[in-house]
């Protein structure tokens, strides 16, 4: 693949690929404090929700190298984090594997083995995603997605696209449309531009094209990402998402959601229990609207009817969501 890495660790420093600077600069961020990596977060310099969890990982490594009380410190330092991107449920899972190791094994080698393993347990789990929804895509297909649930928002091979890209290997012959994915621009800058650097035929479209493309026929399957799965199988993803899900129903495309395990939260029963983060007004308003109100929520929640399978490492799991999901994960 032909799309730099998102997070590396090298030589005792945590380097992140800064997103918004993407495609025009490959510049990486020197993270050096826990502030730092709060600060990429919440900014969107790393984004995807496993990215986040890697790069949280990580960061509690770089917090915690010259602590005097781990366990204290882990409290904090996860508190810190957690709070920088409220949606995904991957940052608080990372942190606080974090802190049990934190309170288990307080040192800086045990710290940065287990974000070690996290990173490469996300790898595998991209590759697993894959190979479980390959399938899906059929020859001569039209695709769409929606934000960035690529490589770029994770380790590598992405997970909406990870099907996509070992399809791709294979030979299968299809193309994307994808969202651009206002008011980020993060299907029209990230999405796009990495599948086309990987070969992948692709058509950039505006938000509100898709309803168009699907009444004349020309999508056949949608897959996106999500940032957080409810125990019944609603699933929060990028704003705009909702509206693809309805799309989709009314006019009888398949409508699949990919994402790791470790993305299905039990402890939140529906998606009207997931607290969507608000964004600063500024990255909506233009110089032209500065004195109007604006309302910018990050995400949506797409209720569990509307999603034809959420595609894991796992395997597919279909209708009824929640009995499946749960079925899944406890495998």
């Amino acid at each position: 693949m032909n799309v730099p890495q998102t997070i590396r660790w090298e030589s005792g420093r945590l380097l992140l690929l800064d997103q918004r600077r993407l495609p025009g600069e490959i510049e990486y961020l020197d993270i050096e404090t826990l502030e730092d990596a709060v600060e990429a977060i919440r900014t969107l310099a790393v984004r995807g929700a496993p990215a986040i969890g890697i790069a949280a990982a990580y960061a509690m490594v770089v917090a915690l190298r010259h602590s005097p009380d781990m366990r204290a410190d882990a409290e904090s330092a996860g508190a810190a984090l957690e709070a920088a991107r409220p949606t995904a449920v991957n940052l608080r899972w990372a942190v606080r594997r974090m802190q049990r190791i934190a309170a288990d094994t307080p040192s800086f080698e045990a710290l940065l083995r287990e974000a070690s393993t996290i990173h490469e347990e996300d790898r595998a789990l991209c590759r697993a995603i894959g190979e479980h929804g390959r399938d899906l895509i059929e020859p001569g297909h039209n695709l769409l997605t929606h934000c960035n649930a690529g490589s770029l928002a994770v380790s590598e091979l992405g997970t909406a696209t990870a099907p996509m890209y070992l399809a791709h290997a294979d030979g299968v012959p299809f193309h994307v449309y994808v969202d651009e994915t206002r008011p980020l621009l993060q299907g029209a800058r990230l999405t796009a531009w990495e599948l086309s650097r990987a070969g992948i035929d692709v058509t950039l479209i505006c938000d509100n094209m898709a309803a168009s493309l699907m009444a004349g026929g020309r999508v056949d399957l949608v897959i996106v990402g999500t940032d957080r799965v409810a125990r019944n199988g609603d699933v929060a993803n990028k704003i705009g998402t909702l509206s693809l899900a309805v799309l989709a129903r009314h006019f009888r495309v398949p409508f699949y959601v990919a994402c790791p395990a470790s993305t299905y939260d039990a402890d939140t029963a529906t998606g009207a229990d997931i607290e969507i983060e608000q964004r600063h007004p500024d990255e909506v308003r233009s110089s032209w609207s500065a004195d109007v109100r604006a309302y910018n929520p990050a995400f949506d929640v797409t209720p569990a009817e509307l999603v034809t399978g959420i595609i894991t490492n796992r395997g597919i799991a279909t209708a009824p969501l929640a009995e499946n999901l749960a079925l899944l994960m406890s495998a």
